[in-house]
């Protein structure tokens, strides 16, 4: 087990090196500046994502696909994930997940619109797109295409399910007593239920769930953030600080320079986010829509409530509790599990509780997006008669994750992370003039809202 262990962080350390680093984050910044900074747009995306368009070709509403993308961004990225990026890289590794969010967006952007443009719809009528629809007919490169299929379904075994039902277990065993077998096999149970009826059963759950989680976890921690009030300014300083240069605050917190808190902060925002994996557009090809530039904004949208928001008040709401409560050692807290678990439980009752019920309907949130996304690169690779196995071997998977070393889980969903980033960083460049003309055309022409709505 060591000695797998040990090959899996090494293969972790070299893709998640600078090159691959530079060339995501980079790929955000080029985005940014084709698109004309196309952020500047997030709130009129958020407007239209509560809108509907009828007569549309699609499966799901435009909320509906947003919700399923959030659905599976949501998740323990957004709360254990970013506890590991502060035990890991300092508190300055908040201020680049941040920052990834920020320019991310434009590249969540890009990735929606390609999906929608060159999605396909299949013999039965549905329509299905993604990263490897966009490699095979966008760039006929089906070869690749294939390999982002390949990489996207096994990631959803990681990412998508064994990580979120480990960290269920984990809370559940911790804070309600609840044996990690009992929790695999409900996980298992409740996912199947769901998954069977397909992407309007996942779609469904999502509108109610997202909402629900997304209110109780941002209400909760802004309570918290309430009772550390005077450590709020602190905290931002040591955040920004600390994300260029070594240093030390309260609590034990420390920064490891630049190096190691981009290093954290970028791969932690992009497992939190998916921003350039390639994942999220494949909801985004199934929304009803008239343009491919309407949805991709709001597509975007997911970028900015995942990381710029949720990710960012989570960040804060560690750093200022370390900061207030000296006795919590990040030196003894060397994982982000622990480190957030000790954080939250500064403030009796409400932080345990807000951070139970958040780890567990964000994971299970995370399990049915996934889920999703792992179904359309099976069937891209093996047409539908691979999904009845997909979905047995999934829920399976959920079934067992309990037993697994957590460690093991979050360096593989990493390595499978980069493994989906390459081909589809190659779509995105090769591809960004379709990108800024689609998007300069239907700006310029003002036709990006077909009721003409600003």
């Amino acid at each position: 087990m060591e000695f797998i262990e040990n090959g899996i962080r090494t293969l972790n350390d070299f893709l998640w090196g600078w090159p691959l680093i530079g060339l995501l984050f980079g790929t955000h910044l080029f985005l940014t500046v084709r698109t004309k900074v196309i952020q500047r747009f997030v709130f009129r995306g958020i407007r239209w994502s509560l809108k509907s368009e009828e007569g549309c070709e699609g499966e799901v509403s435009p909320f509906g696909a947003l919700t399923t993308a959030l659905a599976s961004t949501f998740g323990t990225g957004n709360i254990i994930g970013v506890g590991t990026a502060i035990a890991l890289g300092g508190p300055g590794a908040v201020f680049w997940c941040w920052l990834t969010g920020i320019f991310g967006m434009a590249t969540t952007y890009g990735e929606a619109l390609l999906a929608v443009k060159f999605r396909t719809r299949t013999e039965d009528g549905r329509m299905q797109g993604g990263a490897m629809y966009v490699l095979d007919r966008g760039l006929h490169m089906r070869w690749l295409a294939l390999l982002f299929a390949l990489f996207g379904a096994m990631a959803s075994f990681g990412i998508g399910c064994a990580v979120q039902v480990n960290a269920i277990a984990a809370v559940c065993k911790e804070s309600l007593n609840i044996s990690p077998g009992v929790v695999g096999l409900v996980s298992a149970v409740l996912a199947g239920l769901v998954i069977f009826g397909g992407i309007q059963s996942i779609a469904g759950v999502c509108q109610r769930l997202v909402p629900f989680m997304s209110l109780f976890y941002i209400g909760g921690c802004g309570a918290i953030l309430i009772a550390n009030w005077d450590f709020i300014i602190p905290a931002l300083q040591t955040i920004v600080t600390m994300a260029f240069s070594p240093g030390a605050a309260a609590g034990g917190l420390a920064g490891g320079g630049i190096q190691m808190a981009m290093r954290y902060g970028i791969a932690r925002g992009l497992f939190s986010n998916e921003a350039g994996m390639g994942s999220a557009p494949i909801a985004a090809a199934a929304a009803k829509t008239s343009s491919p530039v309407r949805q991709a904004l709001i597509s975007s949208t997911a970028t900015f409530w995942d990381t710029v928001v949720v990710c960012a008040i989570t960040g804060l709401v560690l750093v200022s509790s370390i900061m207030k409560n000296p006795a919590i050692d990040m030196a003894m807290a060397g994982d982000g599990g622990l480190l957030t678990t000790l954080a939250f439980a500064q403030i009796p009752i409400v932080g345990p509780g807000i951070l139970v019920v958040g780890i567990i309907t964000f994971a299970f949130s995370t399990i049915l997006g996934w889920a999703y996304y792992g179904e359309r690169c099976v069937e891209y690779l093996a047409g539908r008669r691979g999904l009845i196995f997909y979905r047995l071997l999934y829920i399976l998977t959920a079934a067992a994750a309990p037993v697994i070393q957590l460690g093991v889980v979050w360096m593989t969903a990493d390595v499978l992370n980069a493994l989906m980033v390459l081909p589809n960083l190659i779509s995105l460049l090769c591809l960004s003039d379709v990108v800024a003309d689609e998007t300069q055309k239907y700006l310029n022409k003002k036709t990006i809202d077909p009721h003409g709505a600003s």
